[in-house]
């Protein structure tokens, strides 16, 4: 599991958000929303601190899920990150 956590930081840090995440708060909050979700592609929102929003695109399965993209929409700016690309 950590290495998925270095990925999901990786990916953020490199879509040139500087502040601090944790990969792990990240893919538990995931797990948590997606919980008893039916099979299907869902969008959902989350505040981080006051002026900072994380949205992510899932499309949860039987047994995992596909995190497709987060957007940060922060004072510094809007961050794209796409899990899907290379």
């Amino acid at each position: 599991m950590e290495e998925i956590y270095r990925l999901i930081e990786e990916k953020i840090k490199n879509s040139g958000y500087q502040r601090s995440v944790s990969g792990e708060e990240i893919y538990e909050e995931i797990c948590d929303e997606i919980e008893d979700k039916d099979n299907g592609s869902y969008i959902f929102m989350s505040k981080k601190e006051d002026d900072v929003l994380f949205e992510y695109k899932i499309d949860v399965m039987d047994e995992n899920f596909n995190l497709f993209y987060l957007d940060i929409n922060s004072p510094e700016g809007k961050f794209h990150i796409d899990f899907d690309a290379e």
